[in-house]
Parts: C-alpha cells; sequence; structure tokens
C-alpha cells in the first residue's frame, strides 16, 4: 500500500473526514473537518467520495513525502506551497509537498486519491483532538497509508475560492427571545483562546438575563452568551450539552467560514430567516456538486 511520510507535521495537522454522528446522547462530539466545504471540494476534485479522510493544517502547514505516484489536491486557506489551489495535481513518487504559512484564513486541507486509510472509530478516521479520540495531532515520522476507494476519474477544473469576507448569517437560537438586538450591532474579534471546540469573542458584551438555565444539549455553531456577556461560538469538537443562551446559531452555509477565522479577525453577526438560511445551503450544494 502506498503512504505519505511525514517529515514535518506543521502546526495542528490531523486526519479528519466529515465526522462521527449518531453519539451526541453519549456525550461525543461530532468533530470532523472545521471547513467541511473545502475537504469535501478537495476530496471530489481528486475523484474521492466526500468523506474521505484527508488532512487538516492549521495556520502553518506540514512537509510530506509520497512513496507512489497519485493525485492531490490543496483546498481551504491560501498555504504557502508549491501545488496550485483548488485543483487536482498529479505527484510522482518521491515528491515532497511543502506547505508553509497560511496568507489568509486558518486552515488548508490536503487531498489525496484514494483517501488516507486511517483506522475508525465509531465510523469515522476523524481525530478529536481535545480528548485525543480517533487520533491526535500528526508527528515527524509518522506514516499514512493510503487507501484505493477513489470512485471516479479526477476533476479537470480549477475552483475559485469562495469568498470569506461579510458577516457570519445566523438564525434564532432556542433563547433568542432573551435578547436584544446587541449581538448584531457591533464587532467582535477572535481571542487566540479560541481553538476546535469554539470560538471566544471580545467586544461590546451582549446583556444576558439573570438566573440559570436547565442544561440542554447544544449545536454546532451555537452562539452562546455567559454571565460576562462575551460571545462563543461552539465548533466542531463542541460538549454537547450546555447551560449559557443561546440566542443564535451560525447557519450551515456558513459554518465552514468558522472553520476559517484566525485570532484577532474581526467578526459581525447577521440574522437571517430561516427560508434565506436554507437558499443559500442550496446554492452552496449546488456549487459543489457541480464537480460531479
Amino acid at each position: 500500500m502506498s503512504s505519505i511520510r511525514v517529515l514535518a507535521p506543521g502546526f495542528q495537522t490531523s486526519v479528519q473526514d466529515l465526522g462521527r454522528f449518531g453519539y451526541a446522547h453519549l456525550g461525543v462530539a461530532a468533530s470532523g473537518a472545521a471547513d467541511a466545504l473545502a475537504l469535501r471540494a478537495g476530496n471530489l476534485l481528486v475523484g474521492n467520495s466526500e468523506n474521505q479522510a484527508a488532512l487538516e493544517m492549521t495556520l502553518v502547514g506540514g512537509i510530506f513525502e509520497f512513496d507512489a505516484d497519485t493525485v492531490v489536491a490543496l483546498t481551504g486557506s491560501d498555504f504557502d506551497a508549491g501545488l496550485p489551489p483548488w485543483q487536482a495535481v498529479e505527484v510522482a513518487a518521491g515528491t515532497i509537498v511543502r506547505c508553509g504559512a497560511s496568507r489568509s484564513g486558518a486552515r488548508g486541507y490536503l487531498a489525496v486519491r484514494g483517501g488516507i486509510a486511517a483506522p475508525k472509530v465509531l465510523g469515522s478516521a476523524s481525530a478529536h483532538l481535545m480528548t485525543g479520540l480517533g487520533g491526535q495531532a500528526l508527528r515527524k515520522g509518522d506514516v499514512l497509508p493510503i487507501g484505493s476507494e477513489a470512485v471516479r476519474e479526477p476533476r479537470k477544473q480549477t475552483l475559485r475560492s469562495p469568498p470569506r469576507d461579510g458577516p457570519l448569517r445566523v438564525t434564532e437560537g432556542p433563547q433568542a427571545g432573551w435578547f436584544g438586538h446587541e449581538l448584531y450591532q457591533a464587532s467582535y474579534r477572535v481571542l487566540e483562546e479560541s481553538n476546535r471546540m469554539g470560538l471566544r469573542l471580545r467586544g461590546p458584551a451582549v446583556a444576558s438575563p439573570t438566573g440559570h438555565m436547565i442544561t440542554e444539549g447544544v449545536a454546532l455553531g451555537a452562539v452562546q452568551i455567559p454571565p460576562d456577556g462575551q460571545p462563543i461560538v461552539l465548533f466542531v469538537e463542541h460538549q454537547t450539552t450546555g447551560g449559557y443562551p443561546k440566542p443564535a446559531n451560525v447557519i450551515s452555509a456558513d459554518l465552514w467560514r468558522v472553520g476559517q477565522l484566525r485570532p484577532r479577525d474581526e467578526v459581525q453577526f447577521e440574522l437571517v430567516p430561516m427560508e434565506r438560511a436554507l437558499e443559500l445551503l442550496r446554492e452552496q450544494e449546488e456549487w459543489l456538486y457541480s464537480l460531479l
């Protein structure tokens, strides 16, 4: 079986697919790619099904050696690499792919034809970095076997990176009626303490109701308001229950943009009706499936 050797892991590089679903009642978050749109596009470009495991690189990419001819695609953030982004590229045996620092955005994905044949835990190869479930960040010397599960020929077109500007669009959360409009009238800065579990924001405090609510299930993209009024956006490794009120939830079509936010980036929120959220998701899926 052909493989990839990790010559340098970069920062927090891990194996990710679309995550493990159906275990929230056991306290297991789905995890998976922080920018699922980029992962899916990379897989479709190289001829994989969209859920094949690939490498997720954060802020600084790694150096990888391929021991056989294959096809790869680099998607997501704008990494300083020798590969043209958002297109399928043939690499020969012995090729060393070097991915440096990201020039914009937070996370890039290196998809390989056939996928990375990492062991699956609860149906997914994704590494949950906070707990180690399914794996951890890569280390120098790791060898990653390449699978043989390509399903179609690689695509020849070059994609244009989707725009990341503009406010994050949200729908009303379960406690929206407890809040005013402060969340939508301010800008917030992403804090250094942010990670795959959640993004901590700093800006004008959102007035939060007094008292305590009963802990309840929480969703990916939920915007929580703790007692200090500073929003937290729950992300792919989020806890499955929480006791902070949630005025809003990032729409599905914008979750990938959350995965591309870097520390010190500015964030604004825009409230949209559910009908608009579904329309935006449909447009995104039509763009993605043009690769089939």
